[in-house]
C-alpha cells in the first residue's frame, strides 16, 4: 500500500493557506499597534503587505480572506471612533479604497503565483513529453502506408511538438518572466500608498490620489498584459489563420523576453518599416518563430565579450513579401555544421533539444516562406525569414 504524507495533501495545503491568511493578518495588526514604534501610517502598508504574503503563498481564497481581515482590523482599530465597527459615514471613503487597494494587491499576487505555478509545473513535466513527442514524430515520419492518415497524425505530432518546444522555452524563462510580472505588481502597491497616503491628509489631495489610481490601473493592464501573452503561448489548439502585423508580433515578443535580455546585458534594438503589410498566418506560431529566433541571439552572445546587440528589421520585399532579420553579434555559424543547424534532433547546446529552428523553418514554410541564415557583419549571425503578403497567400 503505498504511503502518502498528510502534510502534502490538497486539503492540508488549503488549510495552511487560510492559515497564513490569519496569521499574516495579526502580525500586521500586532505590529501596528506596538507603542513604542509609533507607527501613524503605517497600518495601511502593513495590512497590504499581509495580503500580498498570503496571495503569493496561499491563492485567491486566503487572499481574499486576508483582504476581509484587513479591512475590518483597519475598520476597528484605526478609523475614529477606534474599537467599533459602528457606521462610519466619514470615514467610509477611506475604508473603500483601502477594501479595493488591498483586494487590488491580493488579485495581482495571487495571479502570480498562478503563473509560476503553471511554469513550473510546465518544466518539471518537461523530459518525459519531449521524448514522447520525438519518438512519435520519429515513428510518423517513416510511416509510408494510409498515406493520408499518417500525414495527418504527423501535422498533429508536429503541432504538438511546437507547443511542447513553446512550453519548454516558457520553462526556461521562468525566472524573467515571473520578474517581468513582479515589476508592474511592486508599481501597483506603491501607487496604492501613495494613493491612500494622499487621501489620509488632513485635506485630501484628490488630484493627486486620482493620478497614483491612474497608474494602479496602468500598472494593473501591464501585468495582465504579460500574463495574457505567456498563456497565449501556453495555449494547445490548432493553428488559426488571421490577418498579422508582423511589427506588432516582434514588438510583443521583445516585451516577453525583455527581462532575459537584461539578465544578459543584451541590447535589443528595432528597425521596423512603417505601413508592412499583413500576412495571413497564425499570430502564435508566429510569435514562435521570433521567439526561437531571438533566443538563439541571445544565447549565443552569452560568453561573448565587447558590444552585445540583437537587431530585430522588417522591411517590404521586391517580391512582394515580408522581409524579417534578427541579427547578433555572437560567435557566429559554426562552419562545420552550418548544413545541419536546421536539421531536428540538432544542437550545439549541452541542453538543447535541436528542435527550435527545425520548428521555426516548417512553422515559416506552412506560411508558404522561408527560413534561412547567413553571417552578420562585422560578427556573429543573421536569422531570416520571409513570409508572402495577404493576398499571395490567398492565392
Amino acid at each position: 500500500m503505498s504511503m502518502s504524507n498528510p502534510l502534502l495533501s490538497p486539503k492540508t495545503r488549503v488549510t495552511w493557506g487560510y492559515g497564513i491568511a490569519i496569521l499574516s493578518v495579526s502580525s500586521a495588526l500586532l505590529i501596528a499597534q506596538w507603542p513604542l514604534l509609533h507607527l501613524e501610517t503605517a497600518p495601511v502598508s502593513l495590512f497590504l503587505c499581509a495580503v500580498m504574503v498570503t496571495a503569493l503563498l496561499g491563492g485567491v481564497g486566503p487572499g481574499l480572506l486576508a483582504t476581509a481581515l484587513s479591512s475590518l482590523a483597519f475598520d476597528y482599530y484605526f478609523l475614529p471612533p477606534i474599537y467599533s465597527l459602528a457606521a462610519k459615514s466619514g470615514e467610509i471613503p477611506r475604508l473603500v479604497i483601502f477594501t479595493a487597494s488591498a483586494l487590488f494587491v491580493g488579485l495581482l499576487s495571487a495571479a502570480q503565483r498562478s503563473a509560476t505555478e503553471s511554469l513550473k509545473r510546465a518544466r518539471d513535466d518537461l523530459n518525459g513529453t519531449v521524448q514522447e513527442l520525438q519518438r512519435s514524430n520519429a515513428a510518423l515520419q517513416a510511416e509510408s502506408l494510409e498515406r493520408k492518415h499518417a500525414e495527418e497524425a504527423l501535422r498533429e505530432a508536429q503541432a504538438d511538438l511546437a507547443r511542447v518546444s513553446r512550453v519548454t522555452t516558457m520553462g526556461e524563462l521562468t525566472a524573467s518572466l515571473a520578474h517581468e510580472v513582479n515589476q508592474p505588481i511592486a508599481a501597483a502597491v506603491t501607487n496604492a500608498n501613495t494613493c491612500l497616503r494622499w487621501l489620509t491628509r488632513d485635506h485630501p489631495d484628490l488630484e493627486e490620489a486620482r493620478e497614483a489610481a491612474s497608474r494602479i490601473v496602468k500598472d494593473s493592464t501591464r501585468a495582465a498584459e504579460i500574463i495574457g501573452r505567456i498563456r497565449l503561448l501556453f495555449k494547445k489548439g490548432t493553428p488559426q489563420r488571421e490577418l498579422v502585423d508582423v511589427n506588432e508580433v516582434v514588438r510583443e515578443m521583445i516585451v516577453l523576453l525583455r527581462g532575459e535580455a537584461t539578465r544578459q546585458n543584451i541590447l535589443v534594438g528595432t528597425k521596423l518599416e512603417a505601413d508592412l503589410p499583413q500576412i495571413m498566418g497564425d499570430r502564435v506560431q508566429l510569435q514562435q518563430v521570433l521567439m526561437n529566433l531571438m533566443l538563439n541571439g541571445i544565447e549565443a552572445m552569452k560568453d561573448v565579450d565587447g558590444k552585445r546587440e540583437l537587431v530585430i528589421k522588417s522591411r517590404r520585399a521586391e517580391n512582394e513579401e515580408v522581409l524579417v532579420s534578427v541579427s547578433d553579434t555572437g560567435a557566429g555559424l559554426p562552419v562545420q555544421h552550418s548544413d545541419q543547424i536546421f536539421k531536428a534532433f540538432f544542437t550545439t547546446k549541452l541542453e538543447g533539444t535541436g528542435m527550435g529552428l527545425s520548428i521555426s523553418r516548417s512553422i515559416v514554410e506552412s506560411h508558404g516562406g522561408r527560413l534561412w541564415a547567413a553571417e552578420n557583419s562585422p560578427r556573429g549571425a543573421s536569422f531570416c525569414f520571409s513570409l508572402p503578403t495577404k493576398s499571395e497567400a490567398h492565392e
